[in-house]
C-alpha cells in the first residue's frame, strides 16, 4: 500500500519553484505525490521527474489547474467532446513526461457542468468510447486512467461507484480503473464498504480525507467499514490525502475558497499530512 498527498495541500500551482516539496513529502513519510495540471500550471516535467525519482518518490497527475469547461466528454456536442479528448491527452503527454503512473480525476466529464436528467445509455457510450480512446492513448505512455466518481454537487454523470464501472464496463478498456474519494461519497452513499466491494478488481485507490475534507478521522466517514472492506478486497494500492491549503492565498485562505471550502481544515499541509497518517496507520495496523 502507499500514501502520498496531493500538491494542494502544501500549494495552490505547482511549479519549478515547488519541486523542495516532494522533499518535505518524502521526509513526512509519504511514498506518492499527486500534481494537479492544466493550461496555468507552468513547470518543466524533467525536473520535477528527476527530483523524484532521486527520492524514490512516485508520482501522480490530475485536471486541477485551468480546464476549460466545453473541454468534456460528456457534452453533446461532439466537437466540445473531442476538445475534451485532445484536451486530456495533452495532460497524459505531460504525465507521461513526469514519469506519473496515472492520471486521475472526473474525466468523463467536467466538474462543475451539471445536467439535471438521469443520464441515458446512449449518453453513457458515448462518453464510454472518450475513455476508451484516452485509455487506449495513455496505455503505451505508461499512464493508468483512473475515474473518480465525484457529488452530485460537482457532476451528473458519475457520483457512486456503480456509474463509474458502468462507464468502465461499456468502455471495456483494461487501463481504467477507479478513485473512491472518500469526501464524495458522504453524500452520495450510506455503505462504503458496498462501494468497495463493487470497484475492488478495478480499485486503484481512495482520496482519503473527512467528510469536512479535512484530515481522515473524528468526522462522518466509517473508517471502520472502509479498513474491513479494503482488507476482504486484498487492496494494496494508493491512499492520497486531498484538501486545499487555507493558509496560502492572498488574503490569507484565498487559495481554499476559490476551491470552494469555505471553512478551516488545511491550514498547515504538514500537520494535516501527519495527522492523516497517523489516523490511517493506527487504523490499518
Amino acid at each position: 500500500m502507499k500514501f502520498g498527498a496531493h500538491c494542494y495541500i502544501f500549494t495552490e500551482r505547482w511549479s519549478d519553484d515547488s519541486i523542495d516539496l516532494l522533499d518535505t513529502a518524502r521526509e513526512l513519510g509519504l511514498d506518492c505525490f499527486e500534481i494537479g495540471v492544466g493550461d496555468d500550471v507552468i513547470f518543466n516535467p524533467r525536473l520535477t521527474r528527476q527530483r523524484a525519482e532521486s527520492l524514490g518518490m512516485e508520482l501522480l497527475a490530475s485536471p486541477g489547474g485551468l480546464w476549460p469547461r466545453h473541454y468534456d466528454l460528456a457534452s453533446a456536442d461532439a466537437e466540445h467532446r473531442q476538445l475534451g479528448l485532445l484536451w486530456h491527452k495533452r495532460q497524459v503527454d505531460i504525465a507521461a513526461e513526469l514519469g506519473a503512473t496515472a492520471y486521475t480525476g472526473a474525466l468523463y466529464g467536467h466538474p462543475g457542468v451539471l445536467h439535471y436528467h438521469p443520464l441515458t445509455l446512449a449518453e453513457q457510450m458515448m462518453i464510454a468510447d472518450g475513455l476508451c480512446e484516452l485509455a487506449s492513448y495513455a496505455q503505451p505512455r505508461g499512464v493508468h486512467i483512473v475515474i473518480e466518481p465525484m457529488s452530485h454537487f460537482r457532476t451528473h454523470v458519475a457520483n457512486n461507484a456503480a456509474q463509474a464501472m458502468q462507464l468502465i464496463h461499456l468502455a471495456d478498456h483494461s487501463n481504467l480503473l477507479v478513485l473512491l474519494d472518500t469526501y464524495h461519497l458522504v453524500t452520495e452513499v450510506r455503505d462504503y464498504a458496498a462501494q468497495i466491494k463493487l470497484t475492488a478488481d478495478r480499485l486503484w485507490g481512495l482520496h482519503a480525507c473527512e467528510s469536512d475534507r479535512g484530515a481522515p478521522g473524528g468526522g462522518l466517514v466509517p473508517w471502520t467499514a472502509i479498513r474491513d472492506s479494503l482488507r476482504e478486497s486484498r487492496f494494496n494500492g494508493y491512499i492520497v490525502f486531498e484538501s486545499y491549503n487555507s493558509s496560502i492565498g492572498t488574503p490569507r485562505g484565498d487559495f481554499a475558497y476559490r476551491r470552494n471550502m469555505l471553512h478551516d481544515v488545511c491550514p498547515d499541509g504538514q500537520e494535516f499530512v501527519r495527522t492523516g497518517l497517523r489516523f490511517m496507520h493506527s487504523l490499518l495496523d
